[in-house]
């Protein structure tokens, strides 16, 4: 009777552990989540959009029972290994355990490189991702279905890689054919006939003022910032996507031989080919403009004046800039004459005049006699310079000098008005810099302030 309640007992325990170890045994439920992406590039167009495919798959989340937690979605290119965020980030979560599956339309959804591939392929290895369901067919960690996978990632990298050779040899046919294989340029439009499609057609608006910029840098020696003012204020001049020219494109327009006929494809290749397009100016126009707008360029980066960029126009805040200009004198030589006067920056239509830089340091030697020297931040520096010239002075005077320390001595603003009539440029630019007021140009007179437009003038 004992051995036969053993029995039962043993039995019972067996029983019990079998039930544990079935139900230890049943999966748990997959976490998936849905993933919709959808590239720009053309070849992608035929593709479902992201909302069509999150519409088709919840659906099918639906009929089949299968627990979606999140959706993620991205338009982004999967050409490239580890270049999408979001894909970045699916990966990210499913290895933290936050889903243990992905349900997207199709295999290609996921990857087209081989980086990307390998890194899902992985997660299913580790048994972090227990299944990929797309809308025919599931991928789990079975060897089969791990092979199909990596097959059909392969095929979509192939296709890309196949589609980069096709663009490529049919750009280089398109340029041998002599048509520009990208966007028309400035002064043309782009041919929209399926039969001519590429072909450059002149642009009826902007042609003819293309055609003029060049001519006014040539014959009339127009600077880029000229140029600039005329097409913005006078011709309101606006490119293909209503936006006004900056100055940098039109510097590129200049720098462009497709004006003239000729075009280099690839950029820098040295592969120069014959337009098949109409030119809008000739090659020798187009070397003329091109030698002048440099040499302008030239010019203006290696100018420089002792009074610019220390002055505010009193009249509508913008800075205040200089240029120079040449007066042939009656032997033939030529007199130098600078000019400063505001950039009109703020107010095209400003009327502060100009004002020659002999009578700026006139006025400014006015500010002299009235600035609080206390206020100058150079006062120290400047006194140490008048102690070193009355040193000098002394020893070459033999010792009959005024005695050091004597008012005459400290003349700081005799030191100053001399630096501001014979000094470097250097010099006059760090006297006028370390006035803490503004220095305010209006109507040929120079005032200070300090912000308020009140003066700071000593008593």
């Amino acid at each position: 009777m004992k051995n036969t309640q053993g029995d039962v007992a043993t039995q019972t325990g067996l029983t019990r552990t079998k039930h544990e170890q079935d139900r230890s045994a049943v999966p748990e439920a997959v976490k998936y989540c849905l993933y919709a992406r959808k590239s720009s590039e053309s070849a992608e167009r035929q593709v479902l959009s992201i909302d069509s495919q999150t519409k088709e798959m919840l659906q099918i989340a639906e009929r089949d029972g299968l627990n979606v937690v999140e959706i993620k979605r991205e338009s982004h290119s999967a050409k490239a290994t580890g270049e999408r965020p979001v894909f970045n980030e699916l990966l990210k979560d499913v290895r933290e355990g936050k889903f243990n599956g992905i349900l997207t339309w199709a295999p290609d959804r996921l990857s087209r490189n081989a980086g990307d591939l390998g890194a899902v392929v992985d997660l299913i290895d580790q048994g972090l991702l227990v299944e990929i369901r797309t809308h025919g067919q599931s991928f789990s960690n079975n060897p089969n279905e791990k092979y199909l996978l990596m097959i059909l990632g392969s095929t979509a990298k192939l296709e890309n890689d196949h589609r980069g050779e096709n663009v490529k040899r049919g750009l280089r046919t398109r340029v041998e054919m002599g048509f520009w294989p990208g966007m028309a340029p400035i002064g043309y439009s782009d041919q929209n006939l399926m039969d001519k499609k590429g072909q450059k057609l002149l642009d009826p608006v902007r042609a003819p003022i293309v055609k003029q910029m060049f001519e006014k840098v040539a014959y009339e020696k127009w600077s880029g910032r000229k140029l600039y003012n005329w097409l913005k204020h006078d011709m309101n001049f606006k490119t293909r996507g209503n936006k006004t020219l900056t100055l940098s494109g039109i510097y590129r327009i200049f720098e462009n031989p497709f004006y003239h006929g000729r075009f280099e494809f690839p950029r820098n290749s040295g592969n120069w080919y014959e337009g098949k397009h109409k030119p809008i100016i000739t090659k020798e126009l187009f070397d003329q403009a091109h030698i002048q707008l440099k040499r302008d360029q030239i010019v203006r980066e290696n100018k420089e004046f002792a009074f610019t960029k220390l002055f505010t126009c009193g009249q509508c805040g913008s800075g205040v800039s200089a240029e120079e200009k040449y007066k042939q004198r009656k032997d033939g030589g030529h007199t130098r004459y600078v000019y400063y006067g505001c950039t009109r920056s703020r107010d095209r239509n400003c009327t502060n005049p100009y004002i020659r830089e002999e009578e700026l340091i006139t006025e400014l030697l006015k500010i002299i006699d009235q600035i609080d020297i206390n206020e100058l931040g150079l006062k120290v520096k400047l006194e140490e310079e008048i102690k070193r010239f009355s040193r000098f002075e002394r020893m070459f005077r033999g010792g009959t000098s005024v005695p050091e320390g004597t008012t005459e001595e400290m003349d700081v603003r005799a030191y100053m008005k001399y630096l501001l009539r014979e000094g470097s440029m250097s010099e006059k630019r760090d006297l006028l810099g370390n006035l803490r007021s503004r220095l305010i140009y209006s109507n040929k007179t120079i005032c200070l302030s300090n912000g308020d437009d009140s003066s700071r003038l000593s008593p």
